[in-house]
């Protein structure tokens, strides 16, 4: 039998704070944030929310914090990374986060607040299949 191995992550959510982007010792961009993201429920059940830990580099961590701020929607791919070490008191921590590779608006132009058009790409709307050039 193969060996199958898949970390993928999809999700869709809102930001819980502005983003702050950081520079590593030797330049490289890197943002941390959370995202709010709300969990399926059966009908008539209190709303769940699971707040989710996102790291993200480079051309990536830039992107998102100069388009993105506390309650923008965002749709991030990624993967699930773990990490583990030892606190001041000797015992063993562990962190889960997400490490985004991709991040993509959800919100439509008009939702998008205090954001001029010229900090905001350039999109075409496409309405139908028949919009489509190919």
């Amino acid at each position: 039998m193969a060996n199958f191995n898949l970390n993928k992550v999809i999700l869709a959510g809102r930001l819980t704070a502005d983003v702050e982007l950081k520079q590593t010792q030797s330049g490289i961009s890197v943002a941390q944030f959370s995202i709010a993201v709300n969990r399926k429920v059966k009908s008539g059940e209190a709303k769940q929310v699971d707040f989710i830990n996102v790291i993200a580099w480079r051309q990536t961590a830039e992107f998102i914090s100069k388009y993105f701020k506390k309650g923008s929607s965002i749709c991030i791919t990624g993967s699930i990374q773990t990490r583990s070490w030892q606190d001041q008191q000797g015992q063993r921590r562990y962190s889960t986060e997400v490490v985004a590779d991709d991040a993509i608006f959800v919100d439509s132009k008009g939702e998008q607040q205090d954001q001029t058009t010229s900090e905001v790409p350039n999109w075409k709307e496409v309405h139908t299949d028949e919009d489509v050039p190919f």
